[in-house]
């Protein structure tokens, strides 16, 4: 038998309450490793924790494609370990191997038809990367500037990212850069982040949201207007950015977590004035998601994975070490403590 800590979704926070780590309690079982053809044993090496789990954690997540976690069972999420035993012919002992529905285990016994193999040189040998820069988040990056941004080299446009420090915001910047806009302004929530934004990412600026007035910060950093917004968090902010973009500019609506802890529909509707001036302006805002994109996920990686490893993108991660911290990263990312993607190491 096998001794297996695991994290269960104890109690939910209800539609309008915050998240705290009590929500999660973490449990010893015992489980057997004995495996059926098909099946393989992995030891856990890094869990992802991410905005979209706060839906998860609601009786109903309010989107087709996420399934609520149950009371007493173990949550899963993305996450990244090495193959132990093998009844898999595709999968050997030693094989790095990654997968969207992993349970938050220290080691698992899981259908080698539901994991993808990693490949260590993609990531530069950084196994965590697969659960940000080149993983779910980087695409998400990646696919919703190019799919949504209309970004045209030598048209001097100006990019703004809310959430800018975050997993997926800090990626898009440098994405914005790289594909030819003029000015690349993130919002974020400290001044550290702001600095990290400009000196490690190459961002024009960054404006911390929680000092000063967002308005009068966006019309010094953007001076001809903003022609694109990566928005990741919603509300007054977002507010903000739209009354100051140009006509005919394209908001990607990326995420709202700003607004992920109140009973409202997703996408959450706008104020007044904001939808007067998205049609006024001619701005489209069109909901993102990635999953609808499954065939460029391979194309998108690669490229994801050549920027990297050619240091054109920096990767930012904070790390908290042990399963049984799980739930103080998951609410400490929900309150933007992360910079960069939040993971945990759950084995070296």
């Amino acid at each position: 038998m096998l001794n297996v800590k695991r994290v269960v979704l104890r109690s939910r926070p209800g539609k309008n309450g915050h998240p705290v780590p009590e929500n999660f309690r973490v449990e010893e079982i015992m489980t057997s490793p004995e495996l059926k053809e098909g099946q393989v044993l992995v030891r856990t090496l890094f869990l992802s924790v991410d905005p979209y789990m706060r839906c998860c954690m609601n009786d109903d997540t309010g989107a087709d494609y996420l399934l609520p976690w149950r009371l007493g069972e173990c949550v899963d999420g993305g996450g990244v370990g090495v193959v132990e035993a093998s009844k898999n012919q595709a999968l050997s002992v030693g094989t790095s191997v990654t997968s969207f529905n992993w349970p938050w285990q220290t080691y698992n016994v899981m259908d080698g038809s539901l994991l993808q193999k990693v490949d260590p040189e993609m990531v530069d040998g950084h196994l965590s990367y697969v659960l940000g820069a080149v993983g779910m988040p980087g695409l998400t990056a990646v696919l919703g500037v190019r799919e949504k941004g209309h970004v045209t080299p030598g048209s001097h446009q100006t990019m703004v990212i809310s959430g800018a420090a975050g997993a997926c915001g800090s990626i898009a910047g440098q994405i914005g850069r790289l594909d030819g806009c003029e000015r690349v302004v993130g919002i974020c929530g400290s001044d550290q982040k702001c600095q990290a934004l400009v000196t490690e990412l190459g961002f024009t600026a960054g404006i911390n949201y929680k000092k000063g007035d967002i308005s009068s910060a966006l019309r010094e950093h953007c001076p001809t207007g903003i022609d694109i917004y990566f928005d990741n968090v919603g509300g007054p902010i977002s507010d903000a950015v739209i009354s100051q973009m140009n006509p005919s500019g394209h908001v990607i609506l990326c995420g709202q977590i700003s607004q992920y802890n109140k009973d409202v529909p997703y996408p959450p509707p706008l104020s007044e004035d904001t939808q007067k001036a998205l049609c006024h302006k001619n701005i489209t805002r069109e909901r993102f998601v990635v999953l609808n994109y499954m065939e460029k996920h391979e194309e998108g990686l690669v490229q994801l994975s050549r920027w990297v490893k050619t240091g054109q993108i920096k990767v930012l991660e904070t790390v908290v070490n042990g399963i049984e911290n799980m739930g103080e990263a998951f609410c400490s990312m929900m309150t933007g403590g992360n910079i960069g993607k939040q993971v945990v190491n759950i084995s070296d």
